[in-house]
């Protein structure tokens, strides 16, 4: 299939639509090895998969082999945690099942619970084991799919000579020519609140709409409390890798996430629930509507 004249691969994985634009269709090979990366990453990190490793260690505690990312992206999501003041946790797991989004989607929400706080003293990686201090249920949803989405760039690259756009459900990579990328409006998918032009670098958004339940529940928890966030409806962000771009995108939901965002020198753009919309100094984006 193609659009604008290029090659596009659509599919189905870990919950959400991807597309994989090339200058020219890409060969058996090269699906297969994207394939694998999705599938390896699956494997180790879904929550919603009986068979994964984070299944085994919510189950059980005690260690498994770590995964290859463990290190950047639990590292990463160390900053994150700093930088949020603990809003931001990797243990949020339990709390995001307690209020319905658990492994058999029930979507029955059980009230506010916590994590447990101070992941780190019970959550560690080194010398190739993860492990976990008594059964408790890892979330990468904070910076998993854009690490994922780096993954399969990656994977690809070789075979689309530099001229490629990886998205899933949004969260996307580029390499080559600039893609023009709108800014989806949250309460209204046929708007976007601006344009953004990406060059060589990965654009992430995370928004309230997306995978919301109930009254008033989505997927975005502020780990201290298991309660949504109420002031903020969508965060779009720019890196220089998905995985940054999707952790920014998460933390600018809370106090804490502007500060990251320039020490890490991501640019962003943020719409709170009252419509007003912010962004980061010297932002290249376009942004149609809102006031700083």
């Amino acid at each position: 299939m193609t659009g604008r004249g290029r090659a596009v691969w659509r599919f189905e994985a870990i919950g959400t639509r991807w597309e994989i634009e090339t200058a020219e269709p890409l060969d058996p090979a090269a699906r297969a090895a994207a394939s694998a990366v999705i599938d390896r990453f699956d494997r180790e990190w879904s929550r919603f998969r009986d068979d994964s490793l984070i299944a085994r260690l919510a189950r059980d505690g005690g260690s498994v082999p770590a995964p290859a990312d463990a290190a950047d992206m639990l590292t990463a999501y160390a900053a994150l945690t700093d930088a949020t003041g603990g809003a931001v946790d990797p243990l949020v797991g339990d709390a995001l099942a307690h209020r319905g989004y658990d492994a058999a989607y029930t979507l029955v929400d059980r009230g506010a619970l916590a994590a447990p706080g101070d992941w780190r003293s019970r959550l560690t990686w080194d010398e190739g084991v993860l492990r976990v201090a008594g059964p408790a249920t890892i979330d990468v949803g904070a910076l998993g799919k854009g690490r994922l989405v780096d993954l399969v760039c990656a994977a690809l690259e070789p075979w689309a000579g530099g001229d490629l756009v990886v998205d899933a459900g949004g969260d996307l990579a580029v390499r080559g020519p600039a893609q023009r990328i709108g800014l989806e409006h949250p309460y209204d998918p046929s708007r976007a609140i601006g344009v953004w032009e990406v060059t060589d670098a990965a654009l992430c958004a995370s928004a309230v709409n997306r995978r919301a339940w109930g009254e008033g529940l989505h997927h975005v928890l502020d780990a201290r409390t298991g309660e949504p966030v109420r002031t903020i409806a969508a965060t779009w962000a720019v890196a220089s890798t998905a995985m940054r771009a999707d952790a920014i995108a998460t933390a600018l939901f809370f106090a804490g996430g502007e500060q990251l965002a320039a020490a890490w020198q991501v640019a962003w753009v943020r719409m709170g629930t009252d419509g007003t919309v912010d962004w980061s100094p010297g932002c290249p984006a376009e942004v149609f509507t809102g006031s700083r």
